[in-house]
């Protein structure tokens, strides 16, 4: 664990350190070494958690998210380069720095074994993505974007915090292997406090409207951060604390309705959003949707599908909004009528747009569909009703993945975008980080499991 946890906080002296020249191709290296380690948690024994020392561990719910984490270090800086070279050079340092800050967080919080260290790891991750999303937006309005995120997460954190103290005042204890084997608590107060945080987190349909804001108005890394990690914290504290109370089951019915409900109505908002990376940001509340219901009702079918669904929507929608962002770079717009027949211009573009896009609908053999299948599997032996929305949600998620693909890139190309610059090497390079993994998941999808 420390092997990675001290080499990330290395970097940052490094950053400040290194000559203007260098600085993206050390951090880039140095991040790409850290993330390459990571790759050994993956091999964690089944059904063990490893502990590192008294207050982190690692076991087969918190290894292949703490991987994900590390892996998307390098893609963001190296997705940001176009975004910040007219920055002065102490900018290009300290947008590295919160990158590298938010790294250590979000090892931390994945890696505790005590809650009360998970909640401080969690709240800190706050800090730095508000400073991305205020300081490197593009549009003025990322201080409003900005302000909703802080409100949303701190409102619903704090009941979470009272909730563990309350806990602690009750077990004596905060750690988590203790409180598996621990007398269950049956307090629906406690439950409903801890629950809260993590779901505005995710977030659940009704405590969404803080995501599309951050998402649109975030610079690409805070885009690529917020949908492939920040979301994904919330799913592993859901996952956590919901071992802890397994006598609420019928607590969390309307919360499981909510999320199938969110499912079929972000989705069809995506089908008429105008603006690229809103869409986007919608299609992740109706991943993780499913996510949610999944966790909610606790059966192992289901927690296997969420972990898969988390990690491979992870790598999807960081990739789109990279994809999103190339396309920004480009035309100056976001607006996807306006950047109509990309095809004819930059044919290689169209082709990882497509992969992606295909991915993103979760076509077979792609790991989003194994996550997927697991989980609507599990949700049609909980309640046969629920193959409805699922179902539904699925042929929306396609129509409006296919609607994104063909508005962007076919059609006839607006005249003020004849002559675009071609993509890049580092574009390429970056898009395949992405897709690599997923292909090799398929593979060997029990590295996951």
């Amino acid at each position: 664990m420390l092997k990675i946890l001290i080499p990330t906080m290395m970097m940052i002296p490094m950053i400040w350190l290194s000559p203007p020249q260098w600085l993206w191709f050390y951090t880039t290296i140095s991040s790409l070494t850290i993330a390459s380690t990571s790759l050994t948690f993956l091999l964690i024994p089944l059904e063990t958690m490893m502990m590192i020392n008294k207050y982190m561990g690692l076991d087969q719910i918190s290894s292949p998210l703490l991987t994900l984490t590390c892996w998307l270090l390098p893609m963001m800086i190296l997705a940001s380069q176009h975004h910040l070279k007219n920055n002065p050079f102490n900018r290009q340092q300290a947008y590295i720095s919160m990158l590298t800050i938010l790294q250590v967080t979000l090892i931390m919080a994945f890696s505790s074994t005590e809650l009360i260290l998970f909640y401080i790891a969690f709240e800190t991750t706050l800090i730095p993505t508000l400073i991305i999303i205020t300081r490197w937006g593009n549009q003025t309005e990322r201080l409003n974007a900005g302000t909703y995120f802080l409100f949303y997460t701190l409102a619903g954190s704090l009941p979470l915090l009272i909730a563990l103290l309350f806990l602690y005042n009750s077990a004596n204890s905060l750690s988590i292997n203790f409180m598996y084997t621990s007398p269950q608590t049956t307090n629906k107060i406690l439950w409903l406090g801890c629950l809260t945080a993590f779901l505005i987190k995710m977030p659940l349909y009704g405590t969404h409207l803080w995501l599309p804001k951050a998402h649109v108005e975030a610079p690409v890394a805070g885009s690529m951060i917020l949908a492939a990690v920040l979301l994904k914290l919330g799913g592993y504290g859901l996952i956590r604390i919901m071992f802890m109370f397994p006598s609420s089951t019928e607590l969390s019915y309307p919360f499981i309705i909510m999320a199938l409900w969110g499912i079929l109505m972000t989705s069809l908002i995506c089908i008429r959003q105008t603006d690229l990376k809103s869409l986007i940001a919608y299609s992740s509340v109706s991943h993780m949707g499913l996510v949610v219901a999944a966790t909610l009702i606790q059966t192992p079918w289901s927690l296997t599908g969420a972990v898969i669904l988390m990690i491979s929507h992870g790598m999807v929608s960081s990739a789109l909004f990279c994809l999103a962002n190339m396309n920004y770079e480009r035309t100056h717009s976001r607006t996807m009528l306006l950047t109509r027949g990309l095809q004819a211009t930059i044919p290689l573009m169209a082709t990882w747009w497509l992969l992606l896009n295909l991915f993103n609908m979760a076509l077979p053999p792609t790991p989003n569909l194994l996550g997927e299948l697991m989980i609507m599997t599990a949700l049609f032996n909980w309640s046969p009703w629920t193959i409805i929305i699922t179902g539904l949600g699925t042929i929306l998620t396609a129509t409006y993945t296919l609607h994104m693909f063909l508005m962007t890139q076919q059609g006839q190309l607006p005249k003020h975008l004849k002559c675009i610059s071609p993509t890049f090497t580092r574009e390429h390079c970056l898009l395949m980080m992405h897709l690599l993994p997923m292909i090799l998941l398929m593979m060997k999808p029990e590295l996951l499991s």
